[in-house]
């Protein structure tokens, strides 16, 4: 089992690392993930994660407390509206819009009642 946490952990750690040079991809939520795996796996990779002077205070701040703070907050909500935009403006049909304007409208109302540091 430990060979399967280590696997997501990677990978998403890698998609972590990727996203923290594409705009689209979110680097912080891929940490989140790739910390809590770790943590079933290694340790120490968990404790890297943690100490990354860039990252490592948000992934602290949302496992120790929940909190997300104000400009992730707006971030994350301004791009899930892009994407709905973007989904309209490319003539997607409604059903997959109404689908993908749910999931974020959820996720949005889950992100911004985290409370804030």
């Amino acid at each position: 089992m430990r060979i399967l946490w280590a696997i997501i952990g990677s990978i998403a750690l890698a998609l972590g690392i990727i996203g923290a040079f594409l705009p689209v991809l979110p680097t912080v939520p891929f940490l989140l993930v790739a910390a809590w795996a770790f943590a079933r796996s290694s340790p120490e990779l968990r404790q890297r994660i943690l100490d990354n002077p860039t990252y490592g205070p948000q992934v602290r701040a949302w496992q120790d407390k929940g909190v997300v703070s104000r400009v992730a907050k707006i971030w994350a909500v301004s791009a899930m509206t892009l994407g709905v935009a973007i989904a309209l403006w490319l003539a997607l049909p409604l059903w997959l819009i109404a689908i993908q304007s749910g999931i974020c409208t959820a996720v949005a109302v889950f992100i911004v009642t985290r409370p804030e540091s």
